[in-house]
């Protein structure tokens, strides 16, 4: 048995409720709706609404996914309930302070009793860190998604699939806020995917609503590049799996390309998922426009390697927790 949270973190309905509906999910038992709002304000929202709940059901396990602000306050209400915590994909890191998301790393992969590893990398990171004990290789539970819904998305077909085509077009994905509220890096990137767009091939943008906001502020147009309404996950998929590049600076994008063994430049200055950059399959490229447009041009990546399992990383999960429990 289990019961679903959702903090209400992504609040819109494009952005979550979608989610729910096209995967097929359950709804979640409880909705906190914590909304918008600084990081502390969110953060302590969550804290303040998540903690009646967990100390109601007293599960025998929290188990938390990935690097939001969701993750880290689940993983201090449970340490402070005395609740056992097993965080999913464990032992990411960037080794950026600055990064908000790799603070909610750092706090839950500390704070928790079971570290559930998507890579090799992610355990040997934890060892540094004296949570070797915890931790246990599972594979990655978004390659098992992956794998399902791209073929969900290829039966479906629609207008998506049929206007964009394989090799034919580039993907971006542009939100982090180091991207969005740095009108100057914002620009730079900006202008790379406009050079691309009119010298490389078509580029099509889905543009989350913050980011759209940001564009309108620095007064950046976008005449080359397409810009699209967000799109759901399963479309999301198919427009990767076709891309002839992808640009972002989304983690999750970042290794969704690696999946369909589609080119990456990651418009960041690192990355958390080191094993994407070997054999050139991800470049990294910041915000710098010639380098951005110079990686399309000369991306000739390959041979990428399994890093990340083999599709059943679900059932290794519980494995591992039925183990832990033991």
């Amino acid at each position: 048995m289990h019961r679903i949270i959702h903090t209400g973190q992504h609040y819109d309905r494009e952005m979550s409720g979608v989610f729910f509906d096209e995967l097929e999910l359950p709804p979640p038992d409880d909705n906190l709706e914590v909304g918008s709002g600084t990081h502390g304000e969110q953060i302590g929202e969550m804290l303040r609404r998540l903690e009646p709940v967990l100390a109601r059901e007293r599960p025998d396990w929290v188990l938390l996914f990935g690097d939001t602000n969701s993750t880290l306050a689940g993983a201090i209400i449970a340490s402070r309930l005395g609740l056992r915590c097993a965080h999913v994909e464990a032992g990411l890191r960037s080794y950026r302070r600055s990064m908000p998301e790799e603070a909610n790393r750092i706090v839950s992969d500390h704070l928790s009793d079971l570290l559930l590893c998507p890579t090799a990398l992610a355990i040997d990171n934890l060892a540094r860190e004296g949570l070797g004990a915890r931790s246990v290789l599972t594979g990655d539970v978004m390659y098992d998604a992956a794998l399902i819904y791209r073929a969900v998305a290829e039966r479906r077909g629609g207008a998506l699939a049929e206007r964009w085509q394989s090799g034919a077009f580039a993907l971006a994905t542009v939100h982090r806020a180091e991207n969005t509220d740095d009108a100057e890096r914002l620009r730079n990137i900006v202008l790379a995917l406009e050079e691309i767009a009119r010298t490389e091939c078509p580029v099509v943008w889905p543009v989350h609503p913050r980011t759209r906001k940001r564009l309108a502020d620095a007064g950046l147009a976008l005449d080359a590049v397409t810009a699209v309404d967000p799109v759901s996950y399963v479309d999301m998929l198919l427009l990767e799996s076709r891309a002839r590049v992808v640009l972002t600076d989304s983690g999750g994008v970042q290794k969704e390309a690696y999946f369909f063994q589609v080119p990456c430049v990651t418009l960041r200055e690192e990355t958390e998922w080191q094993e994407t950059l070997e054999h050139g399959c991800n470049v990294i490229a910041g915000a710098d426009r010639a380098a951005i447009v110079a990686a399309v041009k000369a991306h000739r990546p390959g041979p990428w390697t399994s890093h990340y399992g083999n599709g059943h990383a679900g059932e290794s999960i519980l494995d591992a927790i039925e183990a832990a429990t033991i």
